[in-house]
């Protein structure tokens, strides 16, 4: 069979394959992630079926999914926002990175894989899945709660945490020494320095320049300027996706939410063919030996975003109750995990299953945590609070006829008096 031919087949039975398997994630409440990789994991190296045809195009569209990914997560956010954020937000989000990047980091380390290794797996247990908890958040109509804005400042700072994460880790995995580590550092910071300055004093004219009337002249400029700036960013080891994210804080306004709308189906694509292509590189054979490790990662980071939450909203000023839903609703792990760990495999492999391993756990863990760690862990501290003692105090047996009997209401029951109970039984 013809080379084009077989590519043809193989990319319309995956794409194919993934909106069915999206359509039935959605009807069960699922999120579709955990499908996707195990999509990958099943037609990639040491998989039922593996593709060879289709995985260069596959790779290139994996490429193509993280700058989406990125680009529309700017788009969320204006640079005023960020800024209010960053200063509002700061000690929760240090919280957020000690509490939950140092577990993956011990891992790495107690497994002997190394610094590198450490710092890559700490990004990928640090980092929640914006995807999965904005989707579980309105799903659960929680978007007017209180604790709401907490969880979303997280997110906020974790978000642009990953502007200088990403390029520090990348030149760690280049082999770059210190000194061209520190360099790059700086470069990105500067660089998200200068975007920022940008977009606040000149966000108008930056995004009158891009915007059309024009749907599909709007489409071309903002994708080609995206790429162009991804392109560039990866040439200065400053990471692609971070030079995507920087180009969504740029823009604002009418042209953000018409890039949005135009863009949101391309990044679901190309999203889907990302997480398929992570599990394709994937040897599922290398996943059951990893898979306790990833288990003990899993329940410790649960339990550690948790604290985050509840820390950040007793900040706010929140009670218990929406301390612990904010806590839940943070436990999710997704795409930003697999990114690192898909940046980190090429030069560390073992990264890769173990990786794969905790995002399942955590994406299916994830919604049943946002859902449930607030009525199981009340449940439980009630319970094992022992009931309030009451000591009994004697009742003077009144003479008869003494006091007159209050009337009986037919609807309320007596009028005045107390419950017979009341004496033994607490309130």
């Amino acid at each position: 069979m013809h080379e084009t031919t077989t590519l043809l087949i193989e990319l319309g039975a995956i794409i194919l394959g993934l909106g069915l398997i999206g359509r039935f994630a959605g009807r069960i409440g699922l999120s579709p992630i955990p499908l996707y990789l195990l999509v990958g994991l099943a037609f990639g190296t040491g998989g039922l079926l593996p593709m060879s045809a289709s995985e260069d195009f596959v790779a290139v569209g994996a490429e193509i999914g993280v700058i989406l990914l990125l680009l529309l997560l700017g788009l969320e956010y204006s640079a005023s926002e960020l800024v209010g954020s960053l200063k509002t937000q700061y000690p929760s989000g240090l919280v957020d990175f000690v509490l939950n990047a140092l577990p993956g980091a011990a891992a790495a380390l107690l497994l002997g894989w190394g610094p590198v290794a450490a710092v890559a797996l700490a990004g990928v247990t640090w980092i929640s899945s914006s995807g999965v908890i904005a989707k579980v958040l309105t799903d659960l109509e929680r978007l007017g709660n209180r604790e709401t804005p907490v969880v979303l400042g997280i997110l906020v700072m974790e978000d642009l945490a990953m502007a200088v994460y990403l390029p520090l880790l990348t030149a760690l995995l280049a082999g770059v020494g210190l000194a061209g580590g520190s360099v790059t550092l700086l470069i990105a910071l500067g660089t998200v320095g200068i975007v920022l300055y940008l977009a606040l004093r000149h966000g108008r004219v930056i995004s009158k320049a891009v915007n059309s009337d024009n749907p599909e002249m709007l489409l071309l400029v903002v994708l080609g300027l995206t790429l162009l700036v991804a392109g560039v960013a990866q040439e200065l080891q400053v990471s692609a996706a971070v030079g995507a994210f920087l180009v969504g804080i740029a823009l604002s306004g009418e042209v953000a939410e018409g890039a949005r709308k135009l863009l949101t189906p391309l990044r679901d694509l190309f999203a889907a063919v990302f997480f398929v292509f992570f599990g394709l590189s994937t040897d599922p054979t290398e996943i059951p030996p990893v898979l306790l490790p990833a288990l003990l990662l899993a329940v410790v980071t649960a339990a550690t975003k948790i604290g985050t939450g509840w820390y950040a909203a007793r900040r706010a000023g929140i009670g218990p109750k929406g301390r612990l839903r904010a806590g839940g609703a943070l436990v999710a792990r997704g795409e930003f995990s697999i990114v690192i760990a898909g940046l980190a495999v090429a030069s560390e492999p073992r990264i890769g299953p173990i990786a794969t391993a905790y995002v399942l756990i955590l994406v299916i863990l994830g919604p049943l945590a946002a859902r449930w760690t607030e009525p199981l862990l009340l449940r439980f501290t009630d319970a094992g609070t022992p009931p309030p003692v009451v000591k009994e105090v004697p009742v003077a047996v009144a003479e008869p006829h003494t006091h007159p009997v209050a009337a009986e209401d037919p609807v309320t029951g007596p009028a005045s008096g107390p419950d017979p109970k009341s004496a033994t039984e607490p309130a």
